[in-house]
């Protein structure tokens, strides 16, 4: 049997969007707003999908995937700024396109090689990114 778990977290964290080679006036045409450094209030989810493993009747235990997005995500981005304070930002811009992959890339190596994983990333209540195996 295959199925799909999925966790939920929160964080906060700051960004800008700019783009160094391009002017002033090209950053905010293309950013607006966001090109003021400004935070987010940003909701996680986390799906696992796999076999149901019949001796615990678990794709994984959730308590386990809690403490694994625990550690590895909300304590590294919670009340940071992206920009300034997270290398894996150091060529990338942190886009909400660009962060749920990052974060995907810090899970997908955790798990088990048969789980395929998927992750959305909550802006705002109208704005968010899927990135994943499906």
């Amino acid at each position: 049997m295959i199925a799909t778990i999925c966790r939920k977290a929160h964080f906060n964290a700051a960004h800008r969007l700019h783009n160094p080679n391009w002017s002033n006036e090209k950053n905010v045409e293309t950013f607006g707003k966001c090109n003021n450094t400004h935070g987010h209030n940003f909701d996680l989810e986390v799906r696992i999908r796999g076999e149901v493993d019949p001796s615990t009747g678990f794709v994984m235990d959730l308590a386990v995937l809690g403490k694994l997005v625990h550690d590895e995500v909300e304590e590294r981005f919670d009340h940071k700024n992206l920009n300034l304070d997270c290398i894996e930002f150091a060529e990338v811009y942190p886009t909400t396109e660009y962060f749920v992959k990052v974060i995907y890339d810090i899970l997908k190596p955790k798990l088990n090689k048969t789980h395929l994983l998927h992750i959305t990333l909550h802006e705002t209540q109208k704005n968010s990114a899927e990135y994943g195996d499906w």
